[in-house]
């Protein structure tokens, strides 16, 4: 698919609070990049469109009382919802500099996931019984669906993650993607979403990884958990979202 040029649409936002000289992690050529990487989603109304909302449909309909529970719990969730992954000591009030470092970092992938959704603009699935169906004008007040900001989110965190407890990369990533899987069973986003979110965080933790500040805050979140009795050794690779 073609990508459409971001160029015009970032003048239009000087305000962007995402650039290493205003203590972020990301510099502005760094978003330009990573936004303009994003394939344009499938054409409205498209046969590709279509199925892609009937596989939501079908993942709703048969959704799992677990799978739609946890869904509603992840509603809203942070980098200490993996602990899960890394043990119940992980815990914000216990890691402030963890914690400055991942408040950081996620508000600048909501920023970025914002800007990228109302540029294309892509409506989210509504799937027959779902909320959506059963109140439109609520859904409508929603933001748009591509990329998915949760499949994003899950994505930097799961990436950032890793370079603090390496040895839990793996389980970490698919913690991340079974976040994004379960947005689809909710009925909220479609699998194309996901894997755009998934692309998107992919590309931004990436980027977050080259800053100098991000370098900083790790070491520092580092010794924190070091001092907690929590191993966290030297940096790996980030690793790769698919």
């Amino acid at each position: 698919m073609l990508k459409r040029p971001f160029i015009a649409l970032l003048l239009l936002a000087p305000a962007l609070a995402v650039a290493q000289d205003a203590g972020g992690y990301l510099t502005q050529a760094q978003l330009d990049g990573a936004m303009a990487a994003l394939p344009a989603p499938s054409a409205p109304g498209s046969a590709e469109d279509q199925a892609d909302r009937a596989a939501t449909d079908r993942a709703f309909a048969a959704r799992s009382e677990a799978d739609f529970a946890q869904a509603k719990l992840e509603e809203k969730f942070g980098a200490f919802d993996f602990a899960p992954v890394i043990g119940a000591g992980f815990r914000a009030d216990k890691f402030p500099h963890v914690a400055a470092l991942f408040k950081e970092a996620e508000r600048e992938t909501k920023e970025a996931v914002d800007l990228s959704k109302n540029h294309w603009k892509r409506l989210r699935p509504c799937p027959p019984a779902s909320d959506c169906a059963k109140n439109p004008a609520e859904a409508a007040k929603k933001s748009y669906g591509y990329p998915s900001g949760h499949s994003s989110k899950a994505t930097v965190d799961a990436i950032l993650l890793a370079q603090l407890f390496p040895q839990d990369a793996d389980a970490l990533m698919q913690h991340a993607r079974d976040i994004g899987w379960r947005r689809v069973v909710k009925g909220v986003h479609t699998l194309q979403d996901i894997y755009a979110g998934r692309e998107f965080g992919q590309t931004l933790a990436t980027d977050m990884l080259a800053s100098p500040a991000m370098q900083h805050d790790l070491a520092a979140a580092r010794e924190e958990l070091r001092a907690a009795g929590l191993v966290a050794s030297a940096s790996p690779n980030p690793p790769q979202a698919r």
